[in-house]
């Protein structure tokens, strides 16, 4: 028995199995995860590097400046490898963005520990910083705020402006430098309002969705409860022995309908006995009694 048609074993064509489509698991171990763990493995390397030599030597600051680039230029591609080639996996929804903040936060404070870089602009980045992740957790639930055109821009100037500084800067560039990480804040503190701004629509949509669920429904149940009480069901359905409420049988009513009906309908019986009685009093013969009574 191979379980294939008679008229397709006939005609010599017998289908294959469909194969399962068996759902390949994303190993923990992949290209994105590995980037995104180097990069958190820069980290204390990177703070070393900066603190070495009283921070100020410029050849360990080269190292630094370094360890920092190489960890932004992992922070570019993990996100997208994990995209592009389905390497998605929880471990990397959580330290990607620890990764990303933890490179940037400790090259901020270290910069501003050494005074290169005054602790209001580190204050301002490192809230916006560590705000938008905690308003990330507050709408997951509701949906997710795509990266805008301005969120990659401030990416790459707080990129370029820290790096700048890392290194140890003199004359024009590190004039320049301050330039570009005054565009660098702008550009954090213009993108948080709006993130924020996109938050609160897509928590208010999100609630409104939710909201009108519940109300489709309960609708939905109240026109069931309708509808089985149109029905003569009750709303819990009918009860058990096939009987609805409310029409139980009457022993007593029945007997009475059934002596109401054999006053005035007759069975047909008695009709068919009248009428031979009749029938047979009319052709008997008449008797000599009879006869002297009509006389």
């Amino acid at each position: 028995m191979t379980g294939a048609p008679a008229s397709a074993a006939r005609h010599g064509t017998v289908p294959k199995p469909k194969a399962a489509s068996a759902v390949r698991p994303v190993s923990l171990w992949n290209i994105a995860n590995v980037l995104t763990m180097v990069r958190l493995l820069l980290v204390p390397g990177f703070v070393l590097l900066m603190v070495a030599d009283g921070g100020h030597d410029p050849a360990w600051r080269s190292f630094a400046w370094a360890a920092f680039t190489i960890a932004m230029i992992t922070d570019l591609f993990d996100g997208e490898l994990a995209r592009r080639h389905n390497l998605v996996t929880d471990f990397g929804k959580i330290a990607d963005p620890i990764a990303d903040k933890a490179i940037m936060g400790a090259a901020l404070i270290c910069l501003s520990a050494l005074s290169d870089l005054p602790w209001w602009v580190t204050g301002v980045i490192l809230f916006r910083e560590l705000g938008i992740t905690l308003m990330r957790f507050w709408v997951i639930r509701h949906g997710v705020i795509p990266a805008s055109r301005g969120g990659k821009m401030k990416t790459l100037a707080q990129g370029v402006a820290v790096g700048m500084y890392v290194l140890a800067l003199t004359g024009p560039l590190a004039t320049a430098r301050w330039w570009v990480m005054a565009v660098a804040v702008v550009l954090t503190v213009v993108t948080g309002l709006d993130y924020v701004r996109q938050a609160v629509v897509l928590r208010r949509a999100g609630l409104a969705a939710a909201a009108e669920a519940a109300a489709e429904t309960e609708a939905a149940a109240s026109a069931g409860t309708v509808a089985g009480t149109a029905s003569g069901e009750p709303a819990g359905g009918p009860v058990p022995g096939g009987a609805p409420v409310g029409d139980h049988p009457d022993p007593q009513a029945d007997g009475r309908r059934e002596r109401q009906d054999g006053e005035q309908d007759p069975p047909a019986e008695r009709v068919r006995a009248t009428q031979d009685v009749s029938v047979a009093g009319r052709d008997r013969p008449t008797t000599e009694r009879e006869e002297d009574g009509r006389a």
